[in-house]
This record gives C-alpha cells, structure tokens and sequence, in this order.
C-alpha cells in the first residue's frame, strides 16, 4: 500500500555533468530583469554615458569576483566574462542604438541580442558561450534601470538551486549552502558543468521539465546518471547525503596508481587547463593526460607572448612528472580574436585544431618553441599531442617539427573517424596516441555534441565508437605504443572497465573523477574487462 503521507515521486532526466548525488529543497533562480516600455531618448549622449557606467559596472564587478574566488578555474572565467563585457564592438553597438532614439536598456538589449544571435548561428562551443551572454545582458540591463544585479538566492538554508540556464559568475559565486545544480539547458562543455566539476557539486543539465517543479520541493540530484528524483521526504534527503557522504570517504580512503583486480597497470591521469587546476586532489592521478593550452589564448586580442608561454608550461611542468600537452585547439569553433580567421558556414568542419597550422604555421611553430623551452628550464620531458590530425602525412609533419625542437614523445590525438582508421599507420610516426570520445563521437554520428536531444547517438557505449576506439588500441598493442582516452567517456566509472577490456592504456578525466574510476577498476580483473569489452 502505498504511504499516504509520503508525496507522489516523479523522475526527470538530464545529462550528468558532475559526479555525486545530494538532496534538498529546490530553488530556482530569478528570471532576468524585464524591461519597462521603450520610452524615446530626449539626450542620445545621456543614454550613451549611462551605457558605458553600466558596462564598466558588470567588468567591474565580475574582476572583484574573480579577485575574491580561491577557485582558480572560476578566476579565469569570470576574467574572461569582463573582457567581453568590456568588448568595444558590444559598445559602440549599444551606443549606435542610442544615436538611433533608444534609452540605455533597450539600446543595451538590442546591441547583445545581435551580438547573440550571431553566436548561436555558429553553433557547438560557441552557441554555448551565447548564454554567457545573455547574463551579461541581464546584469547591465538591470544596472542600467538601477535595479541589483540578478544573482544567486539566499534563503538562509541548504539548497538544490535550479535555473533555465546558469552563468559563469553565478556558479563562481556559490555559496556552500548550495548542494547541487540543475539547469533546464546547457551542455557537458558548458561552463556551469566546468565549474561544477572544480567545485565537486553535483550537477545535472539540460533537465526538461524541472523549472515546472514548486519551489521548496524536496528533489535528489545525481550527478553521475543525470537522475533528478522529484517528491521525497526531509528524511529521504538527509539518507541520500548520508549515502553520498560514506560514499565519498569511502573512494577517499583508496589511493594509489590504477590497477585492475590482478594487478593490470592502467594510468589514471588528469585534465587540465592551467596550473591552477592542480589543487589536491592532483596527488591522487599519475600526471597529467591532457594540458589544454588554449585556456592561455582564449578571449585574448593578442597571442600570448613566448615567454609567457613560456612561464605557463614551466608552471605544469614542474609540479608532476608526466604531462601530455595538447597543442593549440582552437578555430572558429573556439574563437580566438587574434588568429583573424574569417567566418565560416559550418565551424565543425573547418580551420580547427591542427588545420589552424595551414594558415599561420607561426602559431604552432612559436608554441612548440616555447614547450621545449620549457622543457629545458624544469629537465621535464613533457608528451606534446596535436588536435584534430586527420591524415598520416599531417602527423609526420607534426612529428618532424617536434622531434627537431627536442620534444621526443610526440603524439596526436583521434577525434575524427579518418584518424581511427588509420590508427596503425599513424603510430608508425608517432609514439602515443590520445582518444578524444567527446569529437570522436560528434564525427562519428554526425551529431552536434551539444545538442541535449541526440544524446543517445552521443553515448560512449554505441558500437560504432567504440570499434573505433579498439582499432586505435589494437594498433597501440600491436607497436607497443601506447593508447590513452581523454574525452568525458574516460571519467565514467561505469565505463572505464570496457575501455580497458578494448586495450586502452590511460585514462584522463576531471579530478573528481578519479577516485571513482580507480574503485571501478579494483573490482575487475583483466580478464572480465574484455568480457564486457566483447558483449
């Protein structure tokens, strides 16, 4: 029978993005500020000062957030978020509205919606950073009306905090009485999942239907399979942190390299985008899998200098012994204002990754130059990996200018299905191979990996990928070469044992992930992972 005092359950589902489960009350955020009606502006330069101070407002409050986080990875974004409030193009927009007879908000309003638009248009990374816009829009439109800046809710007790879609300062801005994060959109690459992972919250997106649920009904969040349990007790709640909390302390008290059940070596590694990103929880990899060094050049007018460059591999360098640097990946999928790319109809399928090198060959050459400078300052001898190499003749050139600047393990990483299937001719130049599931999958199913509605056809487990994943393995066992996965597949503990069962030799993930995935390979010997492999 079922308990009368007990509220009716409902199951929404999302994509998990942050492992870990919790539970709470469900608050969600406030929408943006409404604009009242358009009124005409009797003072054009009026309207025109109040744009500036509004703009200069939102930079400057995002740099005193970004002043006052000690999160390293949340710095650098609410950095990023100031300089494209700062944006002079987005200015000069809003100003020409002004000239044009609008008042400060809508002049605002109308200046980011194009700006907006033509984000979104391109579509995968970049349709994701619209949303980043649509905050700034709402913060300088509110400050613009003389209203507060809209942010985060303080209730004055623990929460699950539940939003359309949340930005990168309100996420930078969590407090610790927040206990996970559901957004009805976003992505596994939006910065509300970056952020969520550095912070260790819970968090579940592109959840359909949850802004639909009352505020202050008891729901859990699990990070990990995207559940999101709608209707359960105070009670039901404080079992689920009770269960989350053993479970925590449970994978902390383990440590150690990764290993299967009867001792097979597997390389537990971490992916990261600076050295800030190495906090404690790096004790607990074996070194770094994937160095995103386009984290140096996003949002910047001009390129880094070399000794910048520099500074910022010797900083990684030094603080673990194996680092895999991924060199710049980066196109009109991820702009970079400096390279000068032109636009492009279908960013995915353009001048990305290595195919920059066709353009401005300096790019690399300088950045190579600076990774084997960094090299001989810290006597590491890092791995140096190129994105996006779809022919063998590519890699042999990547190679050839690796090799003469001292660079001795030189690799490339598969993300395209062309790369896959010619993983052993590759390795014949090479000396490592990377898997990058989360490209490898969007490639492979001609499905845009931000797109919530083809998340089935994204999924690490179909067929199709992962012949493509053994391919690249037998070929590394083949040579003696080895092969890692660095894509979000990598970080699933559930799926970590069948990557190893195909051959996988490393795998490099989130820190967060780590001591998951190391229990989940403790419980399996070699053996039983290729039995899954194989299924």
């Amino acid at each position: 029978m079922p308990d009368p005092a007990r509220p009716p359950r409902q199951r929404l589902s999302g994509l998990g993005v942050s492992p870990g489960r919790s539970a709470g009350p469900l608050v969600r955020m406030a929408g943006p500020p409404e604009l009242p009606a358009a009124r005409p502006a009797a003072d054009p330069a009026a309207e025109i000062a109040t744009i500036a101070k509004a703009l200069e407002a939102v930079a400057a409050d995002l740099r005193r957030r970004a002043a006052d986080t000690a999160d390293a990875t949340a710095a650098e974004v609410l950095d990023a978020l100031a300089m494209m409030a700062e944006d002079p193009m987005l200015r000069e927009d809003a100003e020409r509205h002004a000239r044009e007879g609008r008042d400060a908000p809508h002049a605002l309003d109308a200046a980011f919606a194009g700006h907006r638009e033509t984000l979104a248009a391109l579509g995968g990374y970049l349709a994701e950073r619209a949303a980043d816009l649509d905050d700034l829009r709402h913060r300088a439109v509110a400050t613009a009306l003389g209203l507060p800046m809209p942010g985060v809710p303080s209730p004055g007790h623990p929460y699950v905090l539940v939003a359309e879609d949340l930005s990168p300062a309100d996420t930078a801005g969590l407090g610790p009485e927040v206990l996970a994060l559901v957004t009805e959109r976003g992505g596994p690459t939006s910065h509300t999942a970056i952020l969520a992972r550095s912070r260790g919250l819970p968090a579940v997106v592109a959840c359909g239907g949850v802004l639909d649920v009352p505020d202050g009904t008891v729901v859990s969040v699990d990070g990990r399979t995207g559940d999101v349990t709608v209707g359960l007790t105070p009670e039901d709640a404080a079992d689920v942190i009770e269960g989350d909390r053993r479970e925590r302390a449970r994978l902390a008290g383990g440590g150690g390299p990764g290993r299967t059940a009867d001792g097979h070596p597997v390389k537990l590694l971490l992916n990261i985008g600076s050295a800030a990103d190495l906090g404690p929880d790096a004790a607990d990899a074996e070194g770094v899998g994937l160095f995103r060094t386009e984290f140096l050049y996003l949002d910047r007018r001009q390129p880094p200098s070399f000794d910048e460059q520099v500074a910022a591999y010797a900083e990684v360098f030094a603080r673990t012994s194996l680092v895999v640097v991924r060199t710049l990946d980066a196109g009109t999928d991820k702009p970079l204002p400096f390279l000068g790319l032109p636009p492009e109809p279908n960013p995915a399928l353009g001048v990305r990754g290595l195919r920059v090198d066709r353009v401005l060959p300096g790019v690399l050459d300088t950045q190579l130059d600076a990774i084997a400078a960094a090299a001989r300052d810290t006597g590491a001898t890092p791995w140096v990996m190129a994105p996006m190499v779809t022919t063998v003749a590519e890699a042999t050139d990547f190679a050839r200018r690796a090799r003469a600047r001292g660079l001795t393990q030189v690799g490339a990483m598969i993300e395209v299905p062309a790369a896959a299937l010619q993983a052993e001719e590759l390795l014949a130049e090479l000396d490592f191979l990377s898997i990058g599931t989360n490209d490898l999958s969007q490639y492979t199913f001609a499905a845009d990996r931000q797109h919530p509605g083809l998340a089935d056809l994204l999924d690490p487990r179909q067929p199709a990928l992962l012949k493509l994943i053994a391919l690249c393995a037998e070929a590394g066992h083949a040579l003696g070469k080895p092969v890692g996965v660095c894509g979000e597949a990598a970080g699933d503990p559930l799926l970590a044992p069948l990557l190893v069962g195909l051959g996988v030799t490393s795998l490099s993930m989130a820190p967060i992930c780590v001591p998951a995935v190391r229990d989940e390979l403790s419980r399996h010997t070699l053996e039983e992972c290729r039995r899954l492999a194989s299924l």
